[in-house]
């Protein structure tokens, strides 16, 4: 059960680190997420089934987010269509897209190998369910890496300063309209590799998979934002990868006790747009009371450096 829980939301976990690419460090409201995950899930399948292997179909999985962020950033550079709008109409080609891909609603993937079918053999001495949370741990952690070293190089610190102020992009001699181009093109390339792993681990590929991702992601980021504040990268990575595994917990125990208080999976969309809600009150709340507070300090300085001292005050009388 536990073990269950891990794969799973360190699969998730992949996916919320594109969409933190996006919504935290780009500031832009991205819905091709829902597209994206079930494109990556279709396309591999679609190599496993073609006998391409294991890596090559996670990879393909990878190039075609890339490429649909690639489709969004153009249509709102290019177009001038807003970031919001530009997601959806991505998100709504993609459906056809992925039923062309997979040649219908779903496909399965029985009796081909595949990435959760091979890795038992690297951990002989693990059980099969262990085995599986160690490869998928060794596949994130090393993209987890991979992303941390990416947004310390000068191109990762333009993305997340373009999010923050875009004319500091522009007055350092940067075109905003590539790096959007780029930054979209990773956080889908992201989100649609997780899909990608998802198939391998389910062993299908499914048309809707992505239905409603982008909510679940924001959860997951909200929750790992809940657990510590830092502006290191490196932490703000792994406190989201964290809420993931958070977010997983909470819907696997929901699934399995909800009938207690009369839940059923169908009341988990609904849960978790409350939850977001919730999540986005405490922080408006946090963020005013610490307002609050550095005004309150900030009048406190003034009006102690506007008075003299008690000692001087005296002194002047005196004289």
């Amino acid at each position: 059960m536990i073990e269950g829980i891990f794969v799973d939301g360190l699969i998730f976990s992949i996916m919320v680190l594109g969409v933190l690419i996006s919504f935290r460090l780009m500031d832009l409201a991205d819905l091709t997420c829902d597209g994206s995950y079930a494109t990556g899930a279709a396309a591999a399948a679609m190599c496993l089934k073609s006998g391409w292997g294991i890596g090559l179909s996670l990879l393909a999985a990878f190039a075609v987010g890339i490429l649909a962020g690639i489709v969004t950033a153009l249509i709102h550079t290019r177009l001038k269509v807003p970031g919001l709008l530009a997601g959806i109409i991505t998100m709504t080609m993609l459906y056809s897209v992925n039923i062309r891909i997979l040649g219908g609603a779903n496909v399965p993937l029985l009796n081909i190998n595949k990435f959760y079918t091979v890795v038992p053999s690297w951990f002989p001495f693990l059980g099969k369910v262990w085995a599986s949370l160690a490869g998928t741990a060794i596949v994130v952690l090393g993209i987890k890496v991979l992303y941390d070293l990416f947004f310390k190089t000068d191109l990762g610190v333009a993305i997340g300063a373009m999010g923050a102020n875009e004319q500091v992009v522009i007055s350092q001699g940067m075109n905003p309209e590539i790096l959007k181009v780029i930054g979209l093109g990773l956080s889908n390339g992201l989100i649609a590799l997780s899909g990608g792993l998802l198939a391998h681990y389910q062993g299908f590929a499914d048309a809707n998979l992505g239905t409603g991702m982008v909510v679940q992601g924001l959860a997951a980021i909200m929750l790992g934002e809940f657990l510590f504040s830092t502006n290191k990268l490196p932490l703000q990575s792994l406190r989201v990868m964290l809420g993931a595994l958070i977010y997983k917990a909470l819907m696997y125990f929901g699934r399995k006790y909800g009938y207690l208080i009369g839940i059923t999976p169908n009341d988990f969309k609904l849960l978790t747009g409350v939850l977001v809600i919730i999540s986005l009150i405490i922080a408006k709340s946090r963020t005013s009371a610490s307002d609050a507070g550095a005004r309150k300090k900030a009048m406190t300085a003034l009006s102690g450096a506007g008075r003299p001292s008690g000692t001087g005050a005296g002194e002047a009388d005196n004289a």
